[in-house]
């Protein structure tokens, strides 16, 4: 499984990557729900308590999101694979398949810095196991189509390179900082929108 040899087409490992990422965002979905028969104020008062949990099932639909349309990117001018790009594209969907359950700590417990701390570990682990791949590929110019320029490689890494360290970050701070510290995320969105610029302007 960690051989350099060229082991044929991605096709099949990218139709796996769907899978895995279609079924954990349809799992997020599951724990969605509303008892019958409430009166008028327990309905109000059942769907107030789903807030958090509609609100880590958005986050996680645009983490998975993300990492999903990362993951085609990096295989779009990739025309092999080896035993190395498999094992860490399995190590990946390993974690992808394990996002709903800090989803659920995070939905459910929210207020420990325990669960933020599980889910950001879970994104941060995610998000290296791309990275590794990524590296492996820009690597070995034999398994693309197409080389990417050096500036558009570097520019790509620190794009998914940001993302890794923003989440792993938040492991030790949330317990130093409560699990407020859950809104510095966002600064991811200005970040990478301003890398994704450049990285397009770069072809």
């Amino acid at each position: 499984m960690w051989s350099s040899r060229p082991e044929g087409e991605p096709q099949r490992l990218l139709a796996l990557v769907d899978g895995v990422f279609a079924i954990a965002i349809t799992l997020l979905v599951l724990d969605l729900s509303v008892a019958r028969d409430l009166d008028p104020a327990a309905y109000r008062a059942a769907l107030r308590e789903l807030l958090p949990d509609l609100g880590a099932y958005a986050l996680s639909v645009v983490v998975l999101g993300s990492y999903w349309r990362d993951h085609r990117r990096i295989f779009r001018d990739v025309r092999e694979i080896d035993g190395q790009v498999i094992s860490l594209s399995m190590l990946g969907l390993g974690v992808a398949a394990l996002v709903p359950f800090p989803t659920r700590l995070l939905a459910e417990y929210g207020d420990q810095p325990v669960s933020v701390a599980v889910y950001a570990g879970a994104v941060a682990a995610l998000g290296a196991s791309h990275l590794a791949v990524a590296a492996v590929l820009a690597r070995r110019p034999r398994l693309r189509h197409d080389r990417p320029s050096e500036t558009a490689r570097t520019l790509y890494l620190l794009d998914g390179a940001t993302t890794v360290v923003v989440f792993l970050v938040t492991v030790p701070l949330v317990f130093v900082t409560g699990p407020r510290i859950m809104w510095g995320w966002l600064v991811l969105v200005p970040l990478r929108v301003h890398l994704g610029r450049r990285l397009q302007a770069r072809g």
